[in-house]
């Protein structure tokens, strides 16, 4: 393929995203959750291909085989803040019998890369290896100095990768004040004739909860007031049907004022009436970008009691996928102690905080400019995250996390419904693609 007119992306840099992607997906380094995966293969991969373009990658690990990779990239302006570029090794596991593919074969079939890590986040691995190395074999070096990170644990807890790099190696990271990770400037269609390039400036904290309630056990005939399973599931079921309150962060509140004008809406998201409800009911399609943030959520997921049925427990215990918005986990708190009552008792299984990045950063701008410049029939956008990813562990160290991994999608390619689902896959144009707009954006960050 030719290469693109005033970039520093030649031939190889397209075909090497290509391979690269493939190539990792090929490593399996499935995350089940406590402990069990082994992401070394994958960070002696990147780093090698690193050290071939002359930088010099540390590998890090917490836990014997749970590897991260920190390298960094001198810019030319040593006064200049540094920006971190990360992305995360490991993946969810994948069922291979509902798969149409092998989900480690990293099949490349009629112009798409197949595989599990396809889109979550090993093609962004991949985008930042090739633009590295097309900077090495042209001469080019950013403005900024790159610190390049490659992390284990990102789908579970963080603490043997990015957790533990903010705890224990934070030096690596002087400098750095902003950073880009995943889940963001992909192509959303909103409609057939608007297609939309959200960026990520923000994320909901993560609540992940733990009840528990003590009761008295008996035989299952008997009466039984203090039924450990009743208190808990009338506490779930409170916690299920709670509607929590609309809170509007800048973020999102930039995100709904910029999607009703792309929408010929004329509403005035500060005013002290406006009706954010009645907004979303009119996008359409791309109320998917803001509804889930809106609001704190909670969300029952788990459910643990009893050894036989003529048996009443003397312990019950759930599990709740909280989420609470920047600013709120005071109000996510209360909440909680009120829907659970006085015989539940409620803990973190796991906390992470909110984050909100500027949306009128000389960052952001750049990232909008360099979109529109390969995507000009695009509509640069700001989101929420609902979810999190590595930049609240990074966040510690004073870092502001945005959300950039670029992607051109084509009409009816669901880019979220294949974050951790069947038959995730990626485009090769749509690689493409990503390798040009990062790199015109690292050279001008």
């Amino acid at each position: 393929m030719a290469e693109q007119p005033g970039t520093d992306v030649d031939a190889l840099a397209l075909d090497e995203v290509v391979r690269f992607t493939s190539e990792l997906i090929r490593i399996d380094t499935t995350n089940r959750g406590g402990g069990d995966c082994r992401e070394r293969p994958a960070a002696e991969y990147a780093a090698q291909r690193l050290a071939d373009a002359g930088l010099e990658p540390a590998l890090l690990e917490r836990t014997e085989g749970r590897t991260n990779v920190v390298a960094r990239l001198e810019g030319t302006d040593p006064s200049a803040d540094a920006l971190l570029v990360h992305g995360h090794l490991d993946v969810v596991p994948a069922e291979a019998a509902d798969w149409q593919v092998d989900p480690f074969s990293g099949e490349i079939r009629d112009g798409v890369v197949w595989g599990r890590g396809a889109v979550d986040m090993k093609n962004m691995d991949a985008m930042i290896l090739a633009v590295v190395r097309a900077w090495a074999r042209a001469g080019v070096r950013p403005r900024r100095d790159l610190v390049i990170a490659f992390t284990a644990d990102e789908e579970a807890s963080a603490e043997d990768g990015s957790g533990f790099l903010a705890d224990r190696h934070a030096e690596l990271f002087e400098g750095c004040t902003e950073g880009i990770s995943e889940s963001g400037a992909f192509t959303f269609h909103a409609a057939p004739d608007l297609q939309l390039y959200p960026i990520a400036a923000g994320e909901r904290g993560t609540g992940w909860l733990k009840l528990t309630t003590k009761g008295r056990a008996g035989h299952g005939s008997k009466v039984n007031r203090a039924n450990a399973v009743s208190r808990l599931a009338e506490a779930v079921a409170r916690i299920g049907a709670y509607e929590w309150p609309v809170r509007l962060t800048p973020t999102v509140r930039a995100a709904l004022a910029e999607l009703a004008r792309l929408h010929g809406l004329f509403v005035d998201v500060n005013a002290p009436d406006f009706d954010v409800d009645a907004l979303i009911g009119k996008l359409g399609r791309a109320a998917e970008l803001v509804e889930p943030t809106v609001r704190g959520s909670a969300n029952p997921t788990m459910l643990q009691a009893g050894y036989k049925v003529n048996v009443i427990p003397g312990e019950a215990v759930a599990y709740i996928d909280g989420r609470f918005l920047p600013g709120g986990e005071d109000e996510f708190r209360t909440t909680l102690d009120r829907l659970t009552g006085p015989d539940v008792r409620w803990e973190f299984d796991h906390r992470e905080v909110a984050l909100q990045a500027p949306v009128d950063s000389p960052t952001y701008a750049r990232m909008r400019a360099a979109v529109e410049e390969f995507a000009p029939e695009g509509h640069v956008v700001p989101y929420c995250m609902s979810g999190g990813t590595d930049a609240k562990q990074f966040s510690r160290l004073g870092i502001t996390g945005y959300g950039f991994s670029p992607l051109r999608l084509p009409p009816g390619f669901d880019y979220q419904a294949l974050f951790h689902g069947v038959d995730e896959r990626v485009p090769v144009d749509a690689l493409h693609f990503g390798v040009r707009v990062l790199d015109r954006f690292l050279r001008a960050a």
